[in-house]
């Protein structure tokens, strides 16, 4: 007999998405991404950091004050986009934690991908966000909440 309790590909996927954003050394918001392609293949992941060659040393993780982490930060989901280095994207789902920001919506439009599936919507009363969801359904990328039914993936390294 074969097993029954596996996950599914949207438990697997957006676990995958939530491992990358274990990656961020933000102490605030660790937002992870995948990127996978028609045939339930990934094609790339990100996470919420600095861009490569800036230091999170000596880069602020500041959310308030005169020098924030916001003009330096490059989303889960641009940096997921980025990380396919040159991979047709066209046609693809995006699995992210957090709803994307307006700036993130643009790039994924841009990129082919034709369907967002998040995980939360916190910011939705946000003008970016209501930005996002104006621009996924004027450009046909379907969106679309996670809603699990399982409450945890357990993962064994030893």
């Amino acid at each position: 007999m074969k097993r029954t309790d596996y996950i599914s590909w949207d438990e697997f996927f957006m676990g995958v998405a939530v491992l990358a954003g274990k990656r961020s050394k933000d102490p605030n918001t660790q937002v992870g991404a995948c990127i996978v392609d028609e045939n339930n293949v990934i094609i790339s992941t990100g996470y919420n950091g600095f861009p490569k060659g800036c230091s999170d040393d000596e880069f602020p993780w500041n959310r308030e004050g005169e020098i924030t982490k916001y003009p330096f930060v490059v989303h889960a989901e641009l940096n997921a986009i980025l990380n396919a280095t040159g991979k047709s994207l066209r046609g693809a789902k995006i699995y992210v934690d957090l709803f994307p920001c307006n700036e993130c919506a643009k790039a994924i439009i841009q990129s082919g991908v034709k369907e967002v599936i998040y995980l939360c919507d916190k910011y939705a009363d946000t003008p970016g966000v209501k930005a996002s969801k104006c621009m996924f359904k004027a450009a046909g990328v379907s969106i679309r909440q996670f809603v699990p039914e399982i409450d945890e993936i357990v993962l064994n390294l030893k």
